[in-house]
């Protein structure tokens, strides 16, 4: 994924369902009074990480996502997903968002232009967890969320001289299980620095917003979502701003 000519500062958001899109829209948000906007910058956004990438793209605040349908679960309806992003997003494309899926049958990491396709369609393809939702269908290909192969996919972000990386899944998300998240993503953000020689200011929950979601189920309740932005603000809005 290329930035624009030129382009100084990008972001990758990440994975994580409700939490996910609370935490980032927050941090996203404790950003802005400190100088650093990304509305009008190039975005690579994974599952929860590609509704954050449109509502930024598209100045739709998190209160209008957090009222959103939440389907319940598993729920096989075709086009479920693209519908209720529908709803958010209309048919608005923009060619700086980009978004990771996994193309079927071989689960390969696909990026997606938001430039030729609907966002909402974007966000559909990216998000639709396998064995909970359907797959969703562009040009005849079949994606899934694109967390299935990784949480970031920060190795195929934007070429930008500063990235933003939110990761709502890594962190002291999971206990155990985030040492293996963890490892991977500066894995990803390492290859992303040698490709693009950029810097890379990186936010994860602190242990705090980590309470908020114990288990994979709390991932999706509006409350806690709430709480996600709430707590994703604060740390933003505090945090030390050096990238790396």
């Amino acid at each position: 994924m290329s930035g624009t000519p030129n382009s100084t500062i990008g972001g990758v958001f990440g994975g994580g369902g409700l939490f996910g899109i609370g935490y980032a829209l927050g941090v996203l948000d404790g950003l802005k009074p400190r100088g650093i906007d990304l509305s009008e910058s190039p975005i690579l956004g994974t599952s929860a990480g590609a509704w954050a990438a449109a509502a930024t793209a598209l100045d739709v605040p998190f209160e209008t996502l957090a009222d959103m349908q939440v389907p319940s679960f598993p729920n096989p309806k075709p086009g479920l997903l693209a519908s209720i992003a529908k709803e958010m997003f209309g048919d608005a494309t923009d060619p700086l968002i980009h978004v990771m899926a996994c193309a079927l049958p071989r689960l390969k990491r696909t990026i997606l232009d938001g430039g030729k396709y609907p966002l909402s369609e974007l966000v559909a393809a990216s998000s639709a967890v396998p064995a909970l939702l359907s797959p969703h269908k562009i040009d005849g290909v079949k994606y899934v969320d694109g967390g299935v192969r990784s949480g970031t996919s920060v190795d195929y972000g934007p070429v930008v001289q500063q990235l933003i990386l939110i990761a709502p899944l890594a962190g002291a998300m999971w206990g155990p299980f985030a040492r293996l998240v963890d490892k991977g993503l500066h894995n990803e953000a390492h290859r992303w620095k040698e490709r693009t020689g950029g810097k890379v200011l990186m936010f994860t929950p602190h242990n705090h917003a980590a309470e908020i979601a114990r288990n994979p189920k709390h991932l999706f309740d509006k409350a806690r979502a709430i709480e996600a932005y709430h707590l994703g603000r604060d740390e933003a809005s505090s945090y030390d701003l050096t990238f790396s």
